[in-house]
């Protein structure tokens, strides 16, 4: 007859804490910034994102192509969070053909209270915060 072995309850739920710690941890350092864009005029052959500007003040002659909006999880710094909203534009104006992006606006949004419950105790801390980054893509006319 084999003999089953148990790790007591109290080591069974500082296992499960330890694993859920791992995959939350895990989770945060691989968020990525998320976006939408709305296509407002012409489209034009996908360009890369090396090729895309960002504008602060719009250039002397460029065509409208859309509304970007983009967010970006603050996991290590809030300058790492919006150099990834800065790219996450890029790449979506360069996805519709823009070789810029006239920045429209730039903010950053409290997401709540992080954490979990276990054996009726909230292990939690601070809330979650992201940079939130809207823009409009463009076509600079070069002459």
């Amino acid at each position: 007859m084999k003999k089953i072995i148990s790790l007591p309850k109290k080591k069974q739920g500082m296992r499960l804490l330890n694993i859920i710690t791992v995959i939350f941890i895990l989770g945060a350092l691989s968020s990525c910034a998320t976006g939408s864009i709305i296509i407002t005029g012409t489209k034009r052959s996908a360009i890369s994102p090396n090729e895309v500007k960002i504008y602060l003040d719009p250039p002397t002659e460029y065509e409208s192509i859309g509304i970007i909006e983009v967010s970006s999880d603050v996991v290590l710094s809030r300058q790492a969070a919006q150099d990834k909203a800065m790219d996450a534009l890029k790449s979506r104006a360069a996805k519709v053909g823009a070789n810029g992006v006239l920045l429209t606006n730039t903010g950053s949004q409290s997401v709540g209270t992080v954490g979990y419950y276990s054996n009726g105790i909230f292990y939690g801390g601070d809330s979650s915060d992201k940079i939130l980054a809207q823009g409009r893509a463009i076509y600079v006319i070069q002459k």
